[in-house]
């Protein structure tokens, strides 16, 4: 009659529980997530109007192409680091990591930008 058969193979074993999500991780990552957001819109919308109200730049001590340059490098800047701190972020949430430190760094790292930029704006315009 041949030989009997190899046994069942058991099979993989079930992946491990996935890590708790920390309540306490996930709402100051959303909050600092959604300010640096907020932050980002008003410094747009206030490098615009810094811009729109520039009526009078006399060459001798203002630049207005030092103003335009100051307010939209900092502004991509600055956006350029909201996306990928908020991707990096969302990124660490799901996979049930610590994101709140990259939200926060995120918005640090904005208001440091746009700090530099209100800077070099304030030297251009003469200020």
């Amino acid at each position: 009659m041949g030989y009997p058969g190899y046994p069942p193979y058991p099979g993989y074993p079930p992946p491990p529980a996935a890590p708790p999500r920390s309540a306490a991780d996930l709402t100051i990552s959303i909050i600092f997530m959604v300010l640096t957001l907020v932050v980002g819109a008003g410094a747009a919308f206030l490098g615009l109007f810094s811009l729109a109200f520039l009526d009078y730049c006399p060459p001798a001590t203002c630049s207005a192409e030092g103003a335009v340059t100051a307010v939209m490098t900092s502004v991509a800047v600055a956006a350029g680091i909201g996306v990928i701190g908020v991707v990096v972020a969302i990124v660490q949430l799901a996979r049930r990591k610590l994101a709140w430190p990259f939200a926060v760094g995120t918005l640090a790292l904005c208001l440091i930008v746009l700090l530099f930029g209100g800077v070099a704006y304030y030297s251009a315009v003469g200020g």
